[in-house]
Formats: C-alpha cells, sequence, structure tokens
C-alpha cells in the first residue's frame, strides 16, 4: 500500500468524469495556478506610469512583449523619431496585468498593451500584438508592403503566427513544462502539432529569405520571437526534445534576424532592463553587458 501510495498521478488519468457544469472550486495545479481565473476584470486599483513619449508600452519580455520592443527599435533604427517610446514593465507574476489601468487598456490583462499618445488630445489604445504591430506599420509606413499581393502575403503569416502560436505556447508549452503532472496524450498532441509548424516555417524558408518574401517584415518580427527562441532551444527547454536543429531554413532565418542590431535592443526591454525610456537606457545596459564578458 505504501508503494501505491508514492505512485506519481497517473500517465492517463481514467478517473475523471467532467461534471455537467464546470465550476472553479480548486487551483488546477501548474506553473501558473495562482493568476489563472475564468472571470475577466480587475482585481486591484492601479494607475499607470504615462512618461513624456508618444508611445507607452505596457509589457513584459516575453514571446509576445518582444514583437512590439523590435518593432518600436526598427522604427527608430529606421529613422522614425516619431516612433519613440517608453515601455513600462507589466508583471504577469505579480498580476500586474489585473490592475485596473491596465485593464482599461487590455481588457483581457494580457500583455503587450499600447497607449498611443501621437495626439494628446486623442489618446488610444491597441491591444494584441498583431494589431499594435499592424497599427505602428501602417501610422509610419513600414515593415509592411503596399502593394497588393506582397501585402497578403505578409498578412498571411502575421495571421499564421497569431492561429499558431496558441498551439505552441498554450498547448505544447503548457502540457510539456508547465503542467502538474505528464499527459503523454497532450504532449504527443502537440509536440506533432509544433514540429508540424516548424517544417511549415523551414518549407517556406527554404524558397524564400523571409517569411513575406525578399524583405524583413512585420511577418518576421511576430514569429521570430516564438519560433526562433523555439529553434534554439530556449523555448520550454524543448530544443533536444522537438529536434529543433534538424530544420535547417529555420535556423538560418533564426540566426539572420537575431543578428540585427533593432532585434538585439528591442529583446531585453521589459526583461533584463526592466524599463526603457530613451536609446541611452538600452546602450547603457548593452554596455554593461559587454563589460561583463
Amino acid at each position: 500500500m505504501a508503494d501505491d501510495a508514492a505512485k506519481p498521478p497517473p500517465n492517463r488519468p481514467a478517473d475523471y468524469v467532467p461534471p455537467k457544469v464546470w465550476q472553479w472550486n480548486k487551483e488546477n495545479g501548474g506553473r501558473f495556478a495562482a493568476i489563472n481565473r475564468p472571470i475577466a476584470g480587475p482585481t486591484h486599483e492601479k494607475v499607470l506610469p504615462v512618461g513624456e513619449h508618444p508611445f507607452q508600452l505596457y509589457s513584459l519580455g516575453t514571446p509576445n512583449g518582444v514583437k512590439v520592443t523590435v518593432m518600436l527599435e526598427e522604427l527608430l533604427a529606421a529613422g522614425h523619431k516619431g516612433a519613440e517610446y517608453d515601455a513600462w514593465m507589466i508583471n504577469i507574476g505579480q498580476g500586474d496585468q489585473f490592475g485596473s489601468g491596465f485593464v482599461e487598456i487590455n481588457p483581457n490583462s494580457k500583455i503587450p498593451a499600447l497607449l498611443d499618445r501621437s495626439d494628446p488630445a486623442r489618446p488610444f489604445r491597441v491591444f494584441e500584438s498583431g494589431a499594435i504591430l499592424l497599427h505602428l506599420a501602417e501610422k509610419f509606413g513600414a515593415f509592411l508592403p503596399t502593394e497588393p499581393a506582397a501585402r497578403a502575403e505578409v498578412m498571411s503569416w502575421v495571421m499564421w503566427l497569431m492561429g499558431s502560436a496558441p498551439y505552441l505556447g498554450g498547448g505544447f508549452g503548457h502540457f510539456y513544462a508547465y503542467a502538474p503532472f505528464k499527459i503523454e496524450y497532450a504532449i504527443d498532441r502537440f509536440a506533432m502539432e509544433a514540429k508540424r509548424q516548424l517544417d511549415v516555417l523551414d518549407r517556406r524558408l527554404a524558397e524564400s529569405e523571409y517569411l513575406g518574401g525578399s524583405e524583413y517584415t512585420i511577418a518576421d518580427m511576430m514569429v521570430w520571437p516564438w519560433y526562433g527562441l523555439l529553434a534554439k532551444g530556449g523555448a520550454y527547454e524543448a530544443g533536444e526534445f522537438l529536434d529543433t536543429q534538424s530544420y535547417r531554413n529555420v535556423q538560418r532565418w533564426t540566426d539572420q534576424i537575431g543578428a540585427r542590431p533593432a532585434v538585439k535592443r528591442g529583446r531585453v526591454i521589459n526583461r533584463a532592463l526592466p524599463e526603457r525610456h530613451s536609446a541611452a537606457d538600452i546602450d547603457k545596459f548593452l554596455a554593461e553587458q559587454d563589460a561583463k564578458k
């Protein structure tokens, strides 16, 4: 009996029967159990800070957050001075995303969220990373082709990412790395999908330098933070498990995007560098990092 009691939870739990009406009456376990809940809205009052620049970004350096900081840094590198921004860290592990100020600019309580104050008399919110990148691309006329066929290709890959990443993060990542116990069926199901997605990318990048074609666009900025991280084994420590090194074209593209100066700058914001209020903030941080090497 003692040996049976010491056994881990079963890999294929067969004793669970869903109730007729689901109720939230206990934590569901896993890494994010403390902040997961089945309702929306704020849990506490908290006013968001506001800086002096046209764009106020409230985010975290996760793949979804990196999309936006890379885009903003790329715009600045391309000479669009109107893209100056303040970046404020939203610590989702501590529940910052449920503060009243953040919920006002993103009722979905997910990072990133952007406040466009280009016209101080008419500030407005933009939430969801895809919406933010599209808004910035159209506002500055950058990183998004205007020719219909080229634009359609780029937007197709943008939408591909929005539909695919939840299977990678909420599906494979959750059951492989975050669930309270391992479920073979769930891991197999989502590992198969993650590898299928990598194959989709690898085949596209075998015929095209970038996802949208010969030019670097918001499609690359959208996809790289998720699948570039995965390709290098940095997501869920699953590189060996998914054999990501075998996707040679994805590896080439990942390295090419990662070498861009604006990408190197964007990926440190709201994580290693909690806040960003000027280019000097990043310059100082990167110099300090180089000095430690």
